[in-house]
């Protein structure tokens, strides 16, 4: 294994968060909050450990394979939260570094869980930084590692591999860093067109921003205590539609440009993802049309609510605790599904349970008649065995580290099931608020620090897809050569 360009890889990406703590330093000097110390003391080292690491190993072999891949989107996203954190400490906003840590894991997994019971009393430039460790996370720091910087291994393909959600990742244009210029340039404009349409309904900048940010990385991390609630209904509809389309596939925007419409008119997962979202919100709206006697607004809560956990942003408009249990149980199997493969949504990913449900179909066919040989098909191409075989191990790892996840959290005097479940779920599938005691009312801050950790990681083994996580922890990984 090529340990020295992995450290070599870790130690530009601090460098890289170092450049981009810069902006919430320029927003704490404008508002001269408390952040501007904390802010440059953490760039400082980020210079002095980025600079040491890429130093030290900078003329390394540049040789990078899937274990590497794996192992520097692990430590990058470990390295970027660890130091993320600092500013939170060092600024007294957020005291305990295990506090800050969870923050920091859940913005930059675009999670939007919190431990924050007062966020209205955060300074401007911590509540930025935030939210931009959202959009930073949305579509991955090494990809935009590898759009800026010169000079990187032609073989980071591993690399985005390990970092990309989805089964499978493929390029947009035969350069990979092309690909990732491509991706950044659509994930910035639409950020930008929300950005606008927020301020259009009268929006303050800040908040503007803020909320642009968290929903472009479908992260969900606000800036008042009742997150999205007290904004105007135009104001809601806009983040409701973007979050949804922030849930779709980059490649498809890709498409739309260049004027393939039948290439996404034929796209199963898009499909499959609309309508589930709006048969989803159809059903809601029913179900809690007898809580708001308004069919507007209730189509209105349903279609946000539906939005905000397919896409896993988190943010919330209502208390959905307080609905009806056939609406609760509809979000909570949401949770599980997300967004489409290559958005900044969680979860298992649409894709994924199509495919399950296509090899599921496929058996059950071959057990009526054996001799049938049925190839799976998916996007009007057929699917290859190793990528099924694939699907069908991650869902199995999926649900088995679930079960672990759960089972620690467990520990926790004083939390129920419905609690400890959906914080789990929340956490493993980066969507930020559960139901009862971690409902959108409610945070993550009554959990012991031990716990919170769990629950860290269980943010970036989801963000990251488990496999990243689960070579880096394995004792094996670093003992061969």
């Amino acid at each position: 294994m090529n340990r020295k360009m992995v450290y070599y890889m870790t130690g530009r990406i601090i460098l890289l968060e170092g450049a981009l703590l810069l902006v919430p330093l320029i927003v704490s000097l404008i508002y001269q909050d408390v952040g501007t110390v904390p802010f440059l003391i953490t760039i400082a080292i980020c210079a002095a450990v980025g600079g040491a690491l890429s130093g030290f190993f900078r003329n390394t072999s540049q040789v990078i394979f899937a274990k590497e891949g794996f192992l520097i989107t692990a430590l990058a996203w470990l390295s970027v939260s660890a130091i993320g954190a600092i500013p939170f400490v060092l600024s007294g906003q957020i005291p305990s570094y295990i506090d800050a840590f969870f923050e920091t894991v859940s913005g930059f997994t675009t999670t939007g869980a919190s431990i924050l019971t007062h966020v209205e009393s955060m300074s401007h430039s911590l509540l930025f930084w935030r939210s931009f460790t959202h959009w930073m996370g949305g579509m991955g720091v090494l990809v935009l590692m590898v759009a800026i910087m010169p000079n990187l291994s032609s073989r980071t393909i591993h690399v985005l591999r390990a970092e990309m959600p989805g089964p499978t990742m493929g390029k947009l244009v035969p350069r990979l860093r092309d690909t990732a210029k491509i991706l950044y340039v659509l994930y910035f404009v639409l950020t930008a067109a929300e950005f606008v349409l927020l301020l259009a309904g009268g929006m303050p900048v800040f908040d503007s921003a803020i909320h642009a940010l968290g929903t472009a990385g479908t992260g969900g991390f606000g800036i008042k205590g009742d997150s999205i609630a007290s904004y105007s209904p135009y104001l809601q509809w806009v983040i409701a539609a973007f979050m949804m389309l922030f849930g779709v596939n980059f490649n498809l925007y890709y498409l739309l440009i260049l004027r393939r419409f039948r290439s996404i008119l034929r796209s199963e997962e898009l499909w499959t993802y609309v309508i589930v979202v709006l048969s989803a919100t159809g059903l809601i709206a029913w179900n809690i049309f007898p809580l708001y006697q308004n069919l507007s607004e209730a189509t209105r809560q349903a279609f946000f609510q539906v939005n905000t956990i397919t896409s896993t942003t988190g943010f919330s408009t209502a208390d959905f605790n307080q609905w009806p249990e056939l609406s609760k149980t509809l979000l909570v199997l949401l949770m599980f599904m997300g967004g489409c493969a290559g958005s900044t949504a969680g979860g298992l990913k649409v894709s994924r349970l199509v495919m399950l449900y296509k090899i599921v179909k496929r058996e059950l066919r071959h057990l009526l008649h054996p001799r049938s040989v049925g190839a799976v098909r998916f996007e009007g191409k057929t699917v290859d065995n190793t990528t099924l075989i694939s699907v069908a191990n991650y869902f199995a790892l999926y649900a088995g580290l679930f079960v672990v996840f759960l089972l620690i959290v467990s520990f926790q005097p004083g939390f129920n099931l419905q609690s400890n479940f959906t914080a789990v779920a929340s956490c493993f599938n980066n969507i930020g608020p559960g139901l009862d005691l971690v409902g959108p009312a409610a945070n993550f801050a009554a959990y012991k620090p031990v716990l919170k950790l769990v629950l860290s990681f269980a943010m970036l083994f989801g963000r990251l897809e488990i496999y990243p996580m689960l070579i880096s922890m394995s004792p094996s990984t670093w003992l061969r050569k």
